[in-house]
């Protein structure tokens, strides 16, 4: 009966998606997207790289970037010394691989798998669709890399990885899901889809070439960045025909929530690092001291307004700013001084 009951929920939302796109459709050039996936067959992880394995040699190196972890910079962290501080950089990144799990799997499979099959209310050029296959190709084998690299680390550390049976970008996702307007369902699973696949992170750029990682770790990062370039533009070309086909009532209604679906995606997961701290031998007091006083608000809302540059770009671009709304919440977010 559940399961029943789910993929009942999950169609309706299909074709809410469906229906609402259809309602503001407006012509766009067949001609106007670009195929980045030409040399697939040749380039892509699943067809040409290797399952990554830790190595021998890989002993005794840090896990994950310290300057990426600042509670590791926390005097109650130092106090305890390198082991305590490795052991933290251990669990953070068991996130960073339990968060690509779940963020291809919940939030990037779906959506691609619906475009490829025509069934996202788009009217999209052939290749766009059949590019969409290649995506959730792609997306499928970088959760099961991630995954295994995962169980890798935990035996090899003997670091055990201790997270959220729900992470927290999915529970931000389900309250807003929760509260949008009953014809808009779907389409905020889309949007998300769009900001998670065209914001930079900064972590696939440095890992690969941090010499103080394992080298499996930094060739897994690499091979996921290279394939996450050509999914950037692919996101970013199908916005261009996602906005045109909303009508301005739902521009006007899905675009404020942009700025939230943005610090869904980068806002660090404090109770992930809880968990992690809590681990290493922490008290809650300690624990609740370290996160407060490491990531500060202005920081972070620094850091992700860095983060999110290009996907700002992106929706600037195709007028996401011209309803005042939206640009309002911009604004009060502080994603966007310069509107």
């Amino acid at each position: 009966m559940p399961l029943f009951s789910t993929a009942r929920q999950d169609l309706a939302r299909f074709a809410n998606a469906h229906n609402l796109l259809q309602a503001g459709v407006q012509s766009v050039r067949s001609d106007s997207y670009r195929s980045r996936f030409g040399r697939w067959e040749e380039r892509a992880s699943v067809r040409a790289k290797p399952q990554r394995a830790l190595r021998e040699e890989d002993e005794g190196r840090l896990y994950f970037p310290p300057e990426f972890v600042p509670v590791v910079s926390h005097p109650l962290v130092r106090e305890r010394g390198q082991e305590c501080a490795e052991r933290i950089l251990v669990h953070r990144l068991h996130h960073y691989l339990y968060f690509t799990v779940e963020l291809e799997q919940v939030a990037v499979i779906p959506i691609s798998s619906k475009i490829s099959r025509g069934r996202a209310g788009l009217h999209l050029p052939e290749k766009m669709k059949e590019d969409a296959f290649k995506i959730t190709t792609d997306e499928a084998w970088h959760a099961q890399f991630t995954y295994d690299m995962l169980k890798q680390v935990e035996r090899r550390t003997g670091v055990p990885a201790h997270m959220p049976e729900t992470p927290q970008f999915v529970e931000s996702l389900d309250r807003i899901h929760r509260r949008i307007d009953p014809d808009l369902k779907g389409l905020d699973e889309l949007v998300f889809a769009v900001v998670s696949e065209t914001l930079i992170s900064n972590m696939l750029g440095e890992i690969p070439r941090d010499e103080r990682l394992p080298v499996a770790v930094r060739e897994l990062v690499a091979d996921h960045a290279e394939d996450e370039g050509k999914h950037h533009a692919y996101f970013s070309s199908l916005l261009e025909y996602l906005w045109p086909a909303l009508s301005r009532d739902q521009r006007r209604r899905i675009g404020p929530l942009i700025p939230e679906l943005i610090f869904t995606f980068l806002e660090p997961d404090y109770r992930s690092m809880s968990y992690g701290l809590h681990e290493t031998g922490f008290t809650a007091p300690e624990i609740d001291r370290i996160i407060h006083e490491s990531y500060l608000r202005d920081d972070v809302n620094k850091t992700i307004g860095e983060a999110a540059q290009a996907t700002i770009h992106y929706f600037r671009m195709i007028g996401v700013m011209d309803d005042p709304g939206t640009r309002d919440a911009f604004l009060a977010s502080g994603l966007a001084a310069d509107l």
